[in-house]
This record gives C-alpha cells, sequence and structure tokens, in this order.
C-alpha cells in the first residue's frame, strides 16, 4: 500500500515547522537535551524491530545492521548528550582589531531554524537519522525524507518517530521523486542529502533559488592502492569484507585496486581463498551475505558483468535475478580506463584490478578521475604512505583497513568536489546545523577617542585613528626601544662608575 504523504500537505508541514520554530521551544537546552533521551529511548526499545524492517530491504545480516545502522546513530545520540552543555555553550574571544581592545567578543550556537534531511536506501536507518541526531542538538526543527525504495525502514519510520519525537518540531514526509520536488520548492535554513551527484546537482539547483546552505554526501569511484610492502593476504581479507558489506552498496566501498602487476596472481589468489572462507562454495546459500536492494539494482551490476570479457572474471561472476543475487566478483587484470568497470562507480560486490607498475603510475590514475569520497592506502612505509597522501585528494584516507572512517565519530566526515560538500560526524553534525552568531559589546563611553573615525577628517584625526587602529609606527617604536636602550646602557654605566668610586673610598679609609 502506497503510504506516501499527500503533496498538497506538505507546504502547511513546513509551515508549522517554522511556527514552531517561532516560539523558541527548541532553543531551550533541556528541551533538546530530552529530544536526544527520546531518540535513544526509540532504539533501546525497538532494536530487534528496526532490525526486522532493514532486513527486509536489504536481506543483510543482523552484525551489518548493528554495526552499519544502529551503533552509528546511537553513537552520536550519546555523543551529543554527553557533549551538549559544551556545545551550546556561548564562546568568548579575544579581540584581534586594536580598536576593540576594551571589548567582549562572544559567538553564540544557534540553530539555522528548519532544516530537511533526504536519506539514502542503502543504509536507510544511519544515513537519515545520525544527520537528524546533530539537527536536534543543534536546535532546529526537522523534515526527514526516508529513500523510497527501502520502503519497509521508511514506513517504520514514518510510524515510530512521531512517538518517540516532539511531532511540533520533526515530521517525516514520505514519498518518491514527485513528493521530493515538492518538498524541495520549499524555503529551508539547511538541506541535508546523500545520494547519487546527479540528485545532488538538482537540490543544489533548487537550494539555490533561496540561498540555502547545503551538505551533498555523495560518492564515487573510491580506490584501494595496494604498495609493494603491503601484506597481500591481509590487505585482500579486508578489501573483500568491505567489498561483500551491504553487498558493496555504500558509497565509501573500495570501487577498485591498484596494485603492481607482479602482485595481481596473489592478491587474486587471496581474495578467491576470503570468499570461500567467509560464504563457502556458494556465497548464495550464505546467511551472511547481502542482496541487491531492488530488480533495478540488480540489473545494472548485471550489465556490467556481460559488458565484461568473461576471461577476466577470475573470481564469482554468479548471478541470480529471482534472489537479487550478485555473486562476490573480481575482475581483472583490467585497463584504467574505457573499460565498463572504470567509468562510473559500481556499487555492488564487483572489484576491478588494475596493475601498475609503480606508485607514481597508481596516483596518476586516481588523479586522473572524480576525486574520490575515499581512498584507502595498503603499506607499513611511511614514505610512501605520506607520497601518496601528499600527491592526491580525497574526501577522507584509510590506511591499511576500510570503512572504519565512517564508524568514528571524533573524525569529520565528507567528500570533497563530485564527492560532496560540507561534512558530519560528532561535533561537525552540530556545526552543521548551527549558525556562529557573532556579537560584541562596546562600552558607550570613550566617544572623545571614538571622534576620530567620523568626519570631517584631518590630519590630527589620521594620526589619532592609525595609532588606535594599527598602532604606533613600527620605526617610531624602534626608536623608542632604541632611546630606552641607551638610557638603559647609561644608566648601567653611572651605577657601575659610582660603585667603583664607592668602594675606592672605602679603601682609602681603610
Amino acid at each position: 500500500m502506497n503510504m506516501y504523504t499527500d503533496k498538497a500537505e506538505i507546504p502547511s508541514i513546513v509551515n508549522s515547522l517554522r511556527k514552531t520554530f517561532q516560539t523558541g521551544v527548541t532553543k531551550d537546552k533541556e528541551y533538546r537535551r530530552q529530544q536526544l533521551k527520546n531518540f535513544l529511548r526509540l532504539f533501546n526499545e525497538n532494536q530487534q524491530a528496526i532490525i526486522d524492517v532493514v532486513e527486509k530491504d536489504l536481506h543483510k545480516h543482523k552484525i551489518e545492521i548493528i554495526s552499519g545502522e544502529i551503533a552509528p546513530v546511537v553513537g552520536e545520540i550519546e555523543y551529543m548528550l554527553a557533549n551538549l552543555d559544551k556545545l551550546v555553550k556561548t564562546s568568548t574571544v579575544k579581540p584581534q582589531y586594536k580598536v576593540n581592545a576594551l571589548d567582549k567578543c562572544t559567538v553564540r550556537k544557534e540553530p539555522k531554524g528548519v532544516v530537511l534531511i533526504i536519506g539514502a536506501w542503502n543504509y536507510p536507518i544511519h544515513l537519515l537519522l545520525l544527520p537528524l541526531v546533530g539537527a536536534i542538538a543543534a536546535g532546529n526543527c526537522a523534515v526527514i525524507k526516508p529513500s523510497e525504495v527501502a520502503s519497509h525502514t521508511a514506513e517504520y519510520i514514518a510510524k515510530m518517530v512521531p512517538k518517540y519525537l516532539d511531532p511540533r518540531s520533526v515530521s517525516v514526509v514520505q514519498g518518491a521523486v514527485e513528493e521530493t520536488t515538492v518538498l524541495l520548492a520549499e524555503q529551508f535554513n539547511h538541506i541535508f542529502y546523500t545520494g547519487n551527484g546527479v540528485v545532488g546537482k538538482i537540490v543544489m539547483t533548487a537550494a539555490a533559488k533561496h540561498l540555502t546552505p547545503v551538505t551533498l554526501e555523495l560518492g564515487g569511484k573510491s580506490p584501494v592502492i595496494i604498495a609493494p610492502d603491503a601484506n597481500i593476504q591481509t590487505a585482500a581479507s579486508r578489501v573483500m569484507w568491505a567489498k561483500c558489506f551491504n553487498g558493496g552498496q555504500t558509497c565509501v566501498a573500495p570501487d577498485y585496486v591498484l596494485i603492481s602487476e607482479n602482485q595481481i596472481s596473489e592478491f587474486i589468489e587471496a581474495c578467491r581463498t576470503t570468499v570461500h572462507k567467509r560464504f563457502g562454495d556458494d556465497p548464495q546459500a550464505s546467511d551472511s551475505y547481502c542482496r541487491m536492494i531492488n530488480e533495478r539494482r540488480f540489473d545494472a551490476l548485471e550489465k556490467f558483468l556481460d559488458e565484461v570479457d568473461p576471461k577476466q572474471i577470475v573470481v564469482g561472476g554468479k548471478t541470480d535475478r529471482k534472489d537479487l543475487y550478485i555473486a562476490p566478483t573480481v575482475v581483472g587484470p583490467v585497463a584504467s580506463s574505457g573499460h565498463p568497470l572504470m567509468e562510473q562507480e559500481i556499487f555492488g560486490p564487483i572489484l576491478p584490478i588494475v596493475p601498475v607498475k609503480d606508485m607514481d603510475e597508481a596516483i596518476h590514475i586516481v588523479n586522473s578521475k572524480d576525486t574520490p569520497l575515499a581512498l584507502y592506502i595498503f603499506t607499513d612505509d611511511k614514505a610512501t604512505r605520506n607520497k601518496i597522501l601528499n600527491e592526491t585528494q580525497s574526501g577522507g584516507v584509510v590506511v591499511n583497513d576500510l570503512l572504519m572512517q565512517v564508524q568514528e565519530l571524533a573524525l569529520p566526515f565528507g567528500g570533497v568536489g563530485p564527492s560532496g560538500m560540507g561534512s558530519y560526524h560528532g561535533i561537525k553534525s552540530f556545526e552543521t546545523f548551527t549558525h556562529e552568531r557573532t556579537t560584541m559589546i562596546k562600552s558607550s563611553g570613550l566617544e572623545s577617542v571614538m571622534i576620530a573615525r567620523y568626519p570631517p577628517y584631518s590630519d590630527s584625526k589620521t594620526v589619532l585613528f592609525s595609532l588606535l587602529t594599527l598602532g604606533l609606527p613600527e620605526g617610531f617604536i624602534n626608536k623608542v626601544k632604541a632611546v630606552f636602550s641607551a638610557i638603559g646602557s647609561a644608566q648601567n654605566v653611572f651605577f657601575s662608575k659610582k660603585k667603583s668610586s664607592q668602594n675606592a673610598v672605602g679603601e682609602s679609609k681603610l
């Protein structure tokens, strides 16, 4: 049954939230704290139900649901609760402009207003509700739009969120393209979107009509560079874990591997062994292996494989449309450009292997493509690591592992260029939805000094204003220092002679 929100009701939903924000209720620190506590209860009291609905949509194991969906949001809530007092506190800064030296300068942490958060289907809990934590902690009202592709999860969110979070300040809008288009026509104070670059441009275009700031969490082809000194067995083990996690449907999943030609055979064999060890002879029969979200995604991935030379499929390759199953697949060696797997983000469990002569070639290939959301490096050599870091760009980097940067709330998470703009997690989530309002408190006195800035201007006012704003001229200061230095030297000579004279008189009396 279609549970989409009536498009005609969307403007009134946004207007109602704006009225709530104008009352100031969401700015109250204790209100925010209670909302966060209620949010935490939603997860603590409904963990199994959350697991069930996500499993219906993505057919993945509960370990992946707990680690990839529930734990990050719970961790974010706990962070905000533990740090809320510090986060909302007005900070005092030291004036740098000389004329303001006696003034009080502060930065107030104020909510932006009514924000829109658009989630994605691949992590339908995590990518929608984790940003909401930051929005609530910062004191905003919010519209959240779950992905209609993960329909079971979307309906569950629409049902449960109003039971735990104040409906006056948080609303859920369900729908697809038409409903989202109506939403984007409304004026928000911030839009947070997670998804692909095509829709990201649509979101940004809509936001531009109202000059609304945006956070775009996109994706791209995240490369893995395996250096000559890397432990191939460890690299293969971790790369295949990350590639198979969530069926490869992760914005920071390893998209392709760059590895020396003489290491390819060992790496492929290690990948084959890893797949067999984790999923058995037939991964389709394993309850630990995820499925594609729907037939559309399955067809896109199967099309990739249809365009690949069968001889290049060295691991896996099996598919089953009825089961939405794509086997863990390794393809290689492939060319870095012109190959069907190297022209766009794969977003599935297919891993192309690209041979390189050296690290310079690997760096060149990375830089020849759009800036990725993540870059993975396998090496224990500091010089190699620093060379790659210094000569590439990416949203983030992980050395000797994959995906774990997403779990670490102390690290900002976000892209650059085509992989996104803005970041969140931890303090960055709070800052994303916060306006830093500067406040300067000046004395109503000292008008006799301030007269220097008022017309009519004159040479004497120029001198006074220069002293107030720039301080004493460096040449003048140096001259003053020289005078005082000379006086000091003269005093030393004087007192030295006086002391010598007194000593001489004392000796004559003896």
